[in-house]
């Protein structure tokens, strides 16, 4: 049930359900961070592996100490900068946090969203939401609530509709090795904005058999559709000439009678407005019984860097 009713939001979660929410990012798959059934409801619908921990999503920057035992001093210049907004901060977790919400972990991963449907129902309820991205685990994040309905119409009870995603990919997630940042998944906010506020960062971004963070798994945000990311699409619409091909690229169309569809993402070349309109793109093309989708590596810089790290493990095998 797709609803504008952030009251009945509330009364659901309250309840123990799980209820899709709308955020900057992606549409989450949220749950009381106290209520055990919950959180093992949102692993259930999304069939998400129990080694994956949540993001755990708060109401006002305050909150952070009712999670965390310690915040280095990175960590609050990060969060007076960028909060709320896409960027989750791994910290040392309070021992009231489930194992279920950390994967068994001693840290939680904690944002504080900039979405306002999202704010007003945090600010209503007396609890946290964890909420990882409401999509079957591993299948392209969903940026609408109608793409949140095509996953998950009949599993759960509510979608909360705050219409499209602003910024259109996940939050940036930095964690700490005491007091030294590590960059665990490139997001809405680059790396060079990141640096230019606490200076340089580590980068651990691919992590398989115990991520420390969501959206290390090397392969994820996948179409149904076999994808591939290679340097010249022109080249590579002629070797797949074959196949029913869909092609997505940055700033300009390619005209090859060849290719049956094709998403551009930005016709001035903007990274962030490429960004915002990456994941509708790969619903898109992912709903036409294509046979390959082919898209092109973006420039490695600030939101490239993200945008491109989301392709690397849609097209993984």
């Amino acid at each position: 049930m797709i609803s504008k009713d952030i009251v009945q939001a509330a009364h659901l979660l309250e309840n123990n359900e799980v209820v899709a929410i709308p955020t900057e990012t992606v549409y989450g798959l949220a749950g009381n961070i106290y209520s055990e059934s919950a959180i093992k409801k949102i692993y259930e619908v999304k069939g998400r592996p129990s080694n994956n921990p949540l993001i755990v999503h708060i109401g006002s920057k305050d909150a952070v100490s009712n999670l965390a035992t310690y915040v280095p001093n990175k960590a609050k210049v990060l969060i007076d900068k960028f909060w709320p907004g896409p960027l989750t901060l791994v910290l040392p977790k309070k021992e009231n946090i489930s194992n279920l919400i950390s994967s068994g972990k001693d840290t939680v991963a904690i944002r504080m969203p900039n979405h306002p449907e999202t704010l007003k129902l945090l600010q209503l309820l007396p609890f946290p939401l964890a909420a990882p991205s409401a999509n079957p685990f591993g299948s392209i994040s969903p940026t609408s609530a109608v793409h949140v309905a095509n996953y998950f119409e009949n599993k759960i009870p509510m979608i909360l509709d705050g219409g499209e995603c602003k910024n259109g990919i996940e939050s940036t997630i930095i964690g700490f090795n005491g007091e030294i940042p590590i960059l665990y998944r490139l997001g809405s906010i680059s790396v060079e904005a990141i640096e230019n506020e606490i200076g340089s960062i580590n980068i651990h971004t691919i992590e398989e058999k115990s991520p420390n963070a969501p959206g290390m798994m090397l392969k994820h945000y996948s179409p149904k559709t076999p994808t591939v990311l290679v340097p010249n699409v022109i080249d590579a619409v002629d070797y797949y000439k074959d196949k029913k091909i869909g092609i997505l690229v940055f700033d300009s169309k390619i005209n090859n009678p060849l290719v049956v569809h094709q998403e551009v993402l930005s016709t001035t070349s903007n990274l962030e407005e490429a960004a915002s309109n990456l994941y509708a793109a790969m619903h898109r093309l992912d709903k036409l019984n294509l046979q390959i989708i082919i898209t092109e590596q973006f420039p490695e810089n600030n939101l490239g860097r993200a945008i491109n790290d989301r392709l690397k493990r849609a097209s993984q095998k």
